[in-house]
């Protein structure tokens, strides 16, 4: 179903690209706009990977470093039969998470070092189980191929703002500059709903992964949380890499809209809960992971 739903949205992105070309740019117009867009997602689907983790600083951490944060990423990417990705910690209170990387053969997961001090070891498996589920279900080259059409429909509308759009379109001034106005918009509301799609898809993979849907349901509640409470002024100065994250790391967008890249929170907690085999055993679940009772405390080992 996530996956008819993406090709679904999708399609429609190609359709509004289509019809915003013709009505604005025209046939040329439209064609440069799209060789514009491959051009630029080309060299982001090549350095992306790379410019994000400079970004955050992050730093890569091999088994001497954080042979536990090592040994559950590895142990995982076994279970998913994918290559073993690069590991890196960031130096951030806040707890979050993310991938990258074209695709699983150089692939990345990154965790703040907020994550490893909130979650006990389950919860970080089933985190790091949710990245590996991007990775696995090449969630990577579906934003950059989303990113390619909306990046086109905004250079469209550009062009229309500064040419006039297409003079044979009979639109008018008027009408060129609602498309000009509402084009992007468009674009970007069903980009951030296939993200949402993709986020639900990677909590499903990421359970299965790791078995244990609860565990994944409790680290996202307290990630929830965790990230609510504290500022990440890397995400805040590069709101374009919000999407990334397994919890939105933005305080500007505390609930689910259509400009939200993630969805509601209850809702993802739901699906998991139901995966579970229900919302009795999910609610004991989670009250005995947030009174710190159903599981021996996390040895506080080194992280790097």
């Amino acid at each position: 179903m996530n996956i008819f739903r993406t090709a679904l949205l999708m399609a429609a992105m190609t359709a509004l690209f289509m019809a915003v070309g013709a009505l604005i740019g025209g046939q040329a117009g439209m064609t440069l706009a799209l060789i514009f867009a491959l051009a630029t997602n080309f060299f982001a689907y090549w350095n992306a990977d790379k410019m994000v983790l400079k970004m955050y600083k992050a730093r890569e951490v091999n088994a001497r470093d954080a042979p536990e944060l090592v040994s559950i990423v590895q142990g995982l990417a076994v279970k998913a039969q994918l290559p073993h990705p690069k590991i890196y910690l960031i130096e951030n209170p806040q707890p979050n998470a993310f991938a990258t990387g074209r695709n699983p053969e150089n692939a990345a997961v990154a965790a703040t070092t907020g994550l490893l001090k909130l979650l006990n070891r389950a919860e970080i498996e089933a985190v790091m189980a949710h990245e590996l589920a991007h990775v696995k279900n090449r969630d990577t080259l579906t934003m950059t191929l989303t990113a390619t059409i909306a990046g086109a429909i905004s250079m469209l509308a550009q062009f229309g703002l500064f040419f006039g759009g297409n003079r044979n379109s009979g639109m008018g001034i008027l009408g060129t500059i609602l498309v000009v106005l509402l084009a992007p918009l468009a674009a970007m509301m069903v980009q951030m709903a296939i993200s949402r799609t993709r986020e639900y898809a990677a909590d499903k993979t990421g359970a299965e992964i790791c078995g244990n849907p609860m565990a994944l349901a409790s680290a996202l509640n307290k990630l929830h949380h965790g990230a609510g409470d504290i500022s990440n002024d890397a995400a805040e100065k590069n709101p374009a890499t919000a999407h990334m994250f397994i919890v939105n790391p933005l305080h500007g967008l505390r609930f689910d809209n259509l400009f939200s890249t993630h969805p509601r929170m209850e809702e993802r907690i739901s699906r998991l809960s139901a995966m579970a085999g229900g919302s009795s055993s999910a609610h004991h679940y989670m009250r005995e992971q947030e009174s710190g009772r159903s599981a021996p405390k996390r040895r506080r080992g080194p992280w790097g």
